[in-house]
């Protein structure tokens, strides 16, 4: 598979994430139906009908890659995926059932266990960003593509991270010390990837935590941005690991490499 085929996938599902988030507004707006499942984390008809619409378009643009779902059992039992998609289809979903705005609709396209594009929609607010491959990630701007720029807003003496809480750990506030963070701001789903992406924010630490399905598609918007996804030790990060398990991350915009 060549760039110009991976383009033209993520182009293709470009609308299909559009009419993706629109039904779930239109479904949270007539009221979700709401569900434990057995890992404690809520699940909505939303969620699940979301992951239909994704899976259905997926597989009848690239029928011969597996999906991996965080909404379903298919292919979570394989180690040794290597070429796959990751899709969240709704990431954050305390904020889609609760009226907030943070939740997305997320798929990243892996090949070599690498993340090579990915689409994330931010229905509530109305941002849809996407990548196909270097210094060619995008947000979708009144129906055009706008490439992402990392400097439009850097500055070095009031570096300024998202944060998944709060109350930053001793450990986190470590790194936030060598890296000269100065502010952060509250972000739980992967639109925080987006914003590092679109230089609003200029960086995200967080400890072993959550999935691959949560960053596989932020992870390939911020790379392709000219960012980077590290583990707390400077290694890269690979997808199809056991579990599908996330190591610690460090997420930087190109200005602070």
């Amino acid at each position: 598979m060549n760039q110009s085929d991976i383009k033209k996938i993520v182009e293709d599902l470009i609308q299909t994430f559009l009419n993706a988030g629109k039904i779930s507004l239109d479904l949270r707006k007539k009221g979700l139906t709401k569900e434990i499942k057995s890992d404690n984390t809520p699940v909505s008809n939303g969620d699940l009908e979301v992951n239909r619409i994704l899976t259905e378009k997926i597989l009848d643009l690239t029928p011969n890659i597996p999906i991996v779902s965080e909404e379903t059992s298919e292919n979570k039992s394989q180690n040794n995926l290597e070429n796959f998609w990751l899709i969240d289809p709704i990431d954050g979903t305390y904020d889609y059932i609760n009226d907030l705005e943070e939740f997305t609709i997320n798929a990243g396209l892996i090949i070599r266990r690498k993340p090579v594009a990915g689409l994330i929609f931010a229905p509530a607010k109305n941002r849809m960003f996407y990548s196909y491959g270097d210094d060619l990630s995008f947000e979708l701007i009144n129906e055009k593509p706008i490439k992402l720029n990392h400097s439009k807003n850097f500055d070095k003496n009031e570096i300024k991270f998202v944060a998944y809480s709060n109350k930053i750990k001793p450990e986190i506030n470590e790194i936030y010390k060598k890296l000269n963070v100065k502010k952060y701001i509250r972000m739980k789903s992967s639109l925080k990837f987006c914003v590092i992406a679109a230089g609003e924010y200029d960086g995200y630490v967080a400890e072993p935590r959550a999935s691959e399905w949560d960053i596989a598609a932020g992870h390939a918007i911020l790379k392709n941005s000219g960012g980077t996804v590290t583990d707390f030790d400077g290694k890269e990060i690979l997808y199809g690991k056991k579990d599908f398990k996330n190591p610690s991350l460090i997420l930087k915009s190109k200005n602070i490499q």
